[in-house]
């Protein structure tokens, strides 16, 4: 995971999941459907998880096509929210 870390230059931590803990925690593994067989797989979702450490924002249907730009702009919305409540939180208290 580390190669491809570096090759496509992620600077946040990537999630490595086997057992598959965190992936059923999230909802993320359901039944699904394939030339008419059923199977349990891995549905394409994406969770934007906030700096403090929170859900802000889910995809439940994250299509390959346009989704990546939808979630860089919601990650814009997400960094500006937080910074402008860390500003607020330090210029906004009484003294």
């Amino acid at each position: 995971m580390l190669k491809f870390q570096k090759r496509y230059k992620i600077n946040f931590p990537l999630l490595c999941d086997p057992e598959f803990t965190a992936i059923e925690a999230y909802g993320a593994r359901r039944m699904k459907q394939f030339l008419g067989k059923s199977f349990l797989g891995i549905v394409r979702s994406t969770f934007l998880i906030g700096a403090d450490r929170r859900i802000e924002r889910v995809w439940e249907k994250a299509p390959s096509k346009g989704h990546a730009a939808e979630v860089l702009e919601a990650l814009g919305q997400s960094a500006e929210a937080s910074e402008a409540k860390a500003g607020c939180d330090s210029e906004c208290k009484p003294s």
